[in-house]
């Protein structure tokens, strides 16, 4: 039990990409995306960051298992009744970029895509579903990363502007919640599914990765702009990857390290974003980084956008915490989201070595709101795991219960700081191909979907303990935490 009461109209729900759950990569026009030409396995990222990749897909060599995902494109009806019998208030997922526009530069949209979504919508809300739609989420059309040379390239903001508008203007008399940019920060050490950019387009240059932020800050700034046109009441966030970084001691080098950590990964995309211009520290960061202000490309019209159109919440992923130690003394390493660091002895760790520290949370969200004064919404959070299905089709991840528990828990917290928090989605809500692994093996969601890294199964559904579990959370309002239920 918490005695923290969460509002009212708390939008509970859970989150999925289209990219590693839809499937039906070519199917009614859809174009291929940036996610179609990552392979699977574990050497996925090593792989993109070779220097002779250079997008091609190659089945000879590699699987690709975000072709099919979970077929959530055929199975849609289903899998939305499963949210629903969980009681969800809100589901976000994205649109894939490619299925509206399906090599990102066209002039008129694919009609089929669009209906679509206007019929995963339509779903949503025939339950009482508050969609939250994700823009882009690790998918922009492969012909901008190749063609084009990914968001580094200008012209790629009039293409997403025209993407934005196109879908904000058809379902925004639907949809209340938008997000801009999946992860937008990521960048910072993987650009590849934010960006478009690897090795071979300039993916090693800092410049461009700099420079293809600036240029996505303007492209959120237009899709505010458009968002605000056609209703006032609908709200546009911003989403960050943000991982709570403590130093790894009292040493002030670490100290002052960790400072620079959080202002160049956690906080100056959001900014940006959220405050609508740059960052006093950011003169430091380009010089750090091999460049000078003057040597990006940005326009006094571009800068007065950003500044009109800032977002109107935070919304943000949160799996792990980190350390930072700059003395170098310290060698054992962790993994994360994307980024790594220093090995923090008083947290356990997953299976997949990311450190689980629910306490970090409360401190991002105390810490973020303190920045920011704006509304905050956790839209990813969870546990990836090997999960076990028995022969009777049940998966006893009471591990996952405990993590989702401990979180919650924070976010009570949170709220007693006295926090402005939207909901909580955690990630996967349903089984889904991982974006770091390519793999199914590595499962996060409240409903088992029976396929394997090999790519067979039967793409049945069940559910798993944690279904029953997070069912009496949303029914409770967040106030029965209890793992005990009927299974």
């Amino acid at each position: 039990m918490t005695t923290t009461k969460f509002p009212a109209n708390f939008l509970w729900g859970g989150a999925t990409a289209a990219n590693q759950v839809e499937g039906g990569y070519q199917a009614d026009g859809r174009g291929l995306s940036i996610a179609d030409a990552l392979p699977g396995g574990k050497e996925r990222m090593s792989i993109v960051r070779q220097p002779d990749f250079n997008w091609t897909i190659d089945e000879t060599k590699h699987t690709y298992p975000n072709h099919q995902g979970v077929d959530f494109y055929h199975h849609y009806k289903e899998d939305i009744a499963l949210f629903a019998e969980m009681g969800f208030k809100s589901y976000r997922f994205s649109i894939a970029w490619s299925r509206i526009f399906p090599n990102g530069d066209e002039t008129e949209p694919n009609e089929k895509g669009l209906t679509f979504y206007d019929h995963v919508i339509d779903e949503c809300l025939k339950f009482k579903i508050e969609p939250v739609i994700t823009i882009s989420h690790y998918e922009m059309p492969l012909t901008l990363a190749k063609d084009y040379g990914g968001w580094k390239n200008k012209q790629v903001i009039k293409f997403f502007a025209h993407y934005a508008e196109t879908v904000i203007n058809r379902f925004g008399h639907k949809v209340k919640y938008w997000l801009t940019f999946n992860e937008i920060n990521s960048a910072a050490s993987f650009p590849v599914m934010s960006q478009g950019l690897v090795p071979s387009n300039g993916g090693n240059e800092k410049i461009n990765v700099f420079q293809a932020w600036h240029n996505q800050f303007v492209g959120s700034a237009l899709a505010v702009k458009a968002a605000h046109k056609l209703d006032p009441e609908i709200q546009v966030g911003c989403m960050i990857l943000y991982a709570t970084s403590y130093s790894y001691d009292a040493n002030p080098v670490n100290q002052l390290a960790n400072l620079h950590h959080n202002q160049a990964f956690n906080y100056y995309c959001a900014d940006v974003q959220v405050r609508g211009q740059y960052p006093s520290y950011a003169t430091r960061l380009f010089r750090e980084n091999g460049f000078t202000a003057d040597d990006l490309e940005r326009t006094d019209e571009e800068l007065a956008l950003l500044k009109q159109y800032p977002v109107d919440f935070i919304s943000l992923s949160y799996y792990m915490s980190s350390v930072t130690e700059a003395t170098g003394k310290v060698d054992e390493k962790t993994q994360g989201n994307l980024i790594g660091g220093v090995k923090n002895p008083f947290l356990k760790s997953s299976d997949w070595g990311w450190q689980i520290d629910p306490t970090g949370l409360r401190i991002a969200l105390d810490e973020l709101y303190d920045r920011y004064q704006k509304p905050l919404f956790v839209v990813e959070n969870g546990l990836g795991a090997y999960d076990e299905l028995t022969a009777e089709h049940k998966v006893y991840d009471t591990y996952r219960i405990d993590y989702l528990k401990a979180h919650i828990k924070a976010l009570a917290d949170a709220i007693a700081d006295g926090v402005d928090l939207i909901g909580y989605t955690p990630w996967g809500c349903i089984d889904l191909v991982s974006a770091s692994t390519g793999e199914m093996s590595k499962r996060y969601g409240f409903i088992y979907v029976d396929r394997d890294d090999q790519g067979q199964g039967s793409m049945k559904r069940y559910k798993k303990q944690s279904f029953e579990w997070y069912k009496q959370v949303i029914a409770s309002n967040g106030m029965a935490l209890s793992g005990d239920v009927k299974y």
